[in-house]
């Protein structure tokens, strides 16, 4: 039977992110380094929608657009570019668009952002939302209406959580979980919220509220549970060079939700969902560093190493005959805005 439902649905804040790389160390007060290294375009929940997209799953984006530079950039690189249903968002007048600097010294990364509150909530953007086969959300102290409406009408939630910068690590935001189908946290979240030692005991603990569990772990890759079908995976993360670590967590997550709608083993989900963040890590900026089915290809075709070839020779079965065209990665300046000719 047809499904016409989007793969997707997704809501949040954007961000036009400004990433500098290569430096070596953080600059110190009064300090100034320079940096060969520079690539700009959408962040913040745009990881999520680029990802999804660029691995051919429909996606419906509701978020908020500045009437500005930064905003009509944003909107047309994932408009135009990257073919993400922009129908519920909106361009608030007057607003200025989030703008991210990222200085990403090694594994990490230091952000300075400027920006004000959105003049829409995600329950306003959502409204009674659309029936979607998934949902890729965000979860905070604070329970967004429209979440329970989606998951009532049927639509898997795909849940992951970020840092409390109160370190309370309120238990109470586990509540959530009763209305999601599986969990994403990394595992130093994953340990803070169930007041664990390591990222094993803390798959158990969140094992036993959300039907699947993953926990992330960086360099050493991912473990997860899924008690639908009994599984449990464990798989290391690969060998990269990291350039960018901006938005990897997102290109997990949405790579994941790529693979279980395929029905694939956890084993599976979670290798492909660890290639991808891989991936990711090599070029500039969360969104635009999203490999889609091209990179995966590309990465594949060119793999040496027998033993990878035989962890990932699921892949051969797996990446679709037409991979679709080269992914187009972060610019390193945006592209130069050309004015309207009102006399054209």
């Amino acid at each position: 039977m047809d499904d016409d439902r989007p793969d997707v649905l997704l809501t949040g804040l954007l961000f036009y992110d400004l990433v500098l790389t290569g430096l070596g160390k953080p600059p110190t007060p009064g300090e100034e380094i320079w940096t060969g290294g520079m690539g700009c375009g959408p962040g913040g929940i745009a990881n999520l929608a680029v990802a999804a997209s660029r691995f051919g799953l429909s996606t419906s984006l509701a978020t908020v657009f500045g009437d500005d530079f930064y905003g009509e950039y944003c909107r047309d690189v994932l408009c135009d570019q990257e073919d993400i249903d922009l129908s519920l968002s909106r361009t608030a007048d007057g607003w200025p668009t989030p703008v991210t600097v990222s200085l990403a010294t090694g594994h990490d990364r230091a952000l300075v952002t400027h920006g004000q509150e959105p003049p829409y909530s995600q329950d306003t953007l959502m409204g009674d939302p659309p029936e979607a086969r998934t949902a890729l959300v965000h979860i905070e102290a604070e329970p967004r209406a429209w979440l329970a409406k989606a998951a009532a009408n049927g639509t898997q939630i795909y849940a992951d959580v970020g840092w409390d910068p109160t370190q309370e690590w309120s238990t109470d935001l586990l509540d959530q979980l009763k209305l999601c189908h599986a969990f994403l946290p990394n595992e130093t979240e994953a340990m803070a919220y169930t007041r664990t030692d390591s990222a094993v005991a803390a798959l158990g603990t969140l094992s036993q509220l959300v039907p699947v569990a993953v926990v992330t772990r960086g360099g050493d890759g991912a473990v997860a549970v899924d008690q639908l079908t009994g599984e449990y995976a464990e798989v290391p993360a690969l060998d990269v060079d990291v350039l960018d670590a901006t938005g990897a967590g997102d290109v997990f997550g949405a790579s994941f939700v790529a693979a279980s709608l395929g029905g694939w083993p956890l084993e599976e989900r979670l290798r492909f969902a660890v290639l991808a963040a891989g991936l990711s890590v090599g070029h500039h900026v969360g969104a635009l560093a999203a490999p889609g089915w091209y990179g995966v290809d590309r990465w594949w075709r060119s793999l040496k190493d027998p033993e990878l070839r035989r962890a990932y020779g699921f892949l051969a079965d797996r990446i679709p005959a037409d991979p679709g065209p080269p992914v187009r990665h972060a610019p390193v300046t945006p592209p130069a805005h050309t004015p309207v000719d009102p006399h054209a």
